[in-house]
């Protein structure tokens, strides 16, 4: 028979977790991270002309467009942008820059997976 955990399922609802701005074309609503379990997810909302900086993460990053449109890029090879729709889905190795936009006309909904337990983001742009 299979093993009992004393780790309980998580529930995470979208309509209770708290929006976080990510500048104002964009807003950020986490909906599982942080110990015991080993992923960070959250819904990123995009308004049309929304741009993130060039950055990384330390863990690998899965980006799954639930609505809209997303064109996306390695840092160095802006000349090669990926356009994704609803229903695709982008994975991007470790310690990769890169960044999307949401080319419009509509809004753009992704569900971010962090192979981690928290979100961890460097900007190529940071000060160190």
């Amino acid at each position: 028979p299979p093993m009992t955990s004393s780790v309980m399922p998580s529930i995470a609802r979208l309509d209770q977790a708290e929006p976080i701005p990510f500048g104002p074309l964009s807003q950020y609503r986490k909906l599982l991270g942080d110990a015991p379990l080993p992923l960070f997810t959250g819904v990123q909302t995009c308004q049309p002309g929304y741009q993130t900086p060039d950055h990384f993460h330390p863990y690998c990053e899965y980006l799954f467009i639930i609505e809209g449109v997303m064109e996306a890029w390695l840092v160095g090879r802006e000349d090669e942008v990926q356009r994704l729709a609803a229903g695709d889905m982008i994975a991007l190795p470790p310690d990769t820059p890169h960044a999307f936009r949401n080319p419009g006309p509509g809004e753009l909904r992704l569900l971010g997976i962090h192979a981690n337990s928290q979100r961890i983001v460097h900007r190529l742009d940071a000060a160190d």
